[in-house]
């Protein structure tokens, strides 16, 4: 089972042991979330180096991930994988291990964006060509960053109306976002 949340971990500190492309596509996740980035690896791939991260360049050793919030496991060796995850996880990180996803308590997800909506998907299995296609398609049926602002303001201005002004508004909202949506008319609060 797990728990579908986005999580607010901007100035939290990371750990990506491993300096290849996988390192590479984590470390770029990570800090685009804000977070502080450190590598942990003899070699990192040229586009890893070029980006603003901290670099231990040796080997993993016991002790690396201590502190950090999030630790990627990513070399191309499983017993090292292993061991991060085991230090991550004896420490309350949360783990991502790159060639395992059950083995870590952290999978990245296939994220389409666009208009300040933010939707990411996993298909739970280790299927990640599928939750990024998945990702692209809903990416297209996503509003127009526009239309998302317009809808946002309008759901400002009906919060700040006396009932029952108030939810006939959001109603009529509802009813636009849904059928902008191609969806059908539905009940509910905004």
């Amino acid at each position: 089972m797990t728990l579908a949340a986005f999580l607010n971990l901007s100035g939290e500190a990371a750990v990506v042991v491993g300096g290849g492309p996988v390192a590479l596509r984590r470390a770029r996740t990570l800090l685009e979330a804000g977070l502080r980035v450190r590598v942990v690896a003899p070699d990192l791939h040229p586009d890893l180096a070029a980006l603003p991260v901290a670099h231990d360049p040796r080997p993993y050793r016991p002790g690396d991930v201590a502190g950090a919030r999030v630790v990627v496991a990513a070399t191309d060796r499983a017993e090292v994988n292993a061991a991060v995850t085991a230090e991550a996880r004896a420490g309350g990180a949360l783990v991502n291990h790159a060639g395992d996803a059950g083995a870590g308590n952290l999978r990245f997800p296939a994220v389409a964006r666009r208009g300040g909506v933010e939707v990411a998907l996993t298909t739970g299995r280790e299927l990640p060509l599928l939750a990024q296609a998945l990702a692209e398609r809903v990416g297209g049926l996503l509003p127009a960053p526009e239309q998302v602002d317009a809808w946002a303001e309008r759901r400002e201005a009906a919060l700040s109306l006396p009932q029952p002004e108030r939810g006939a508004a959001l109603a009529a909202l509802r009813a636009d976002i849904r059928a902008a949506l191609g969806l059908a008319p539905a009940g509910g609060d905004a």
